[in-house]
């Protein structure tokens, strides 16, 4: 469980840093990333396959879809440096087939998380969280993951009072 330190303002901080990983494949992903390391200070990383999804969004469904059914794991070009450094972990990916995308549960996998709270975050059009909370415990079975946020990708751009509202008060509880 992460610690936390009371901040001049009453609200509670986490007293390491905050990481903010996330994949985004058309953009929305990333837009509300930005917007919860604009509030929390944390650290922005982006997850980025090695072989890149295609653009076309058919044929991006489709092998997103033969993925998630072989629990696929596709290689990442890079990783975080020091993960230690790190208390609290937002995790972000557009939902696909009511889960987290492949690389996103490559990167989780791939990284000791034991003790540290992962938060997700999920974009989408209609699907809300899906089961990526569960899945995300189940990949993460020595974190705390406590409930996430879903946003509407075609709401991102106009979503940055609710993104900030939600981390403030993950901050001020907690999680």
């Amino acid at each position: 469980m992460a610690a936390f330190a009371v901040s001049g303002a009453g609200a509670q901080q986490p007293s390491g840093k905050v990481l903010v990983a996330y994949f985004s494949h058309s953009g929305n992903t990333r837009e509300v990333a930005r917007q919860i390391a604009g509030v929390s200070g944390g650290v922005l990383f982006d997850i980025v396959p090695v072989t890149p999804y295609p653009s076309d969004y058919r044929t991006v469904v489709d092998q997103a879809k033969k993925e998630i059914e072989a629990g696929a794991r596709p290689a990442l070009k890079s990783r975080v440096e020091d993960m230690s450094q790190y208390d609290v972990i937002f995790i972000g990916s557009p939902c696909w087939w009511a889960t987290v995308a492949p690389p996103v549960a490559t990167f989780l996998t791939s990284c000791d998380l034991a003790g540290k709270t992962v938060v997700p975050f999920m974009t989408h059009e209609g699907s809300g969280m899906g089961h990526s909370e569960a899945d995300i415990r189940r990949l993460c079975p020595r974190s705390t993951v406590p409930d996430g946020l879903a946003v509407r990708g075609s709401a991102v751009r106009n979503s940055k009072n609710e993104v900030g509202r939600w981390v403030r008060a993950r901050l001020k509880n907690g999680f």
